[in-house]
């Protein structure tokens, strides 16, 4: 199962046209294309799914969706260094 998970932008650049950036999910980073989000900047969180940046989301509600994967027990097939994380 791929599931989109919520992470913190950290850096943006552009790569072979490619509007690009790392996503920090709680430790864990990642690169993203972020190409369908012309707003995002840098401080933002989004839905990453098979590495894209699909949506945008506030800190709050990425900080409940985390913790609601953890409870589910979804995020080790996804992320395992997220799976234990508090």
């Amino acid at each position: 199962m791929c599931l989109g998970i919520p992470g913190k932008v950290t850096e943006l650049y552009t790569a072979n046209g490619m509007k690009m950036g790392r996503v920090d999910f709680g430790g864990v980073v990642k690169e993203a294309c972020l190409e369908y989000l012309p707003d995002i900047r840098v401080g933002d969180y989004t839905i990453v799914h098979v590495g894209f940046g699909i949506s945008q989301l506030d800190e709050d509600e990425a900080r409940q969706t985390l913790a609601l994967l953890r409870e589910m027990d979804m995020l080790a097939g996804e992320l395992p260094e997220l799976a234990e994380a508090p």
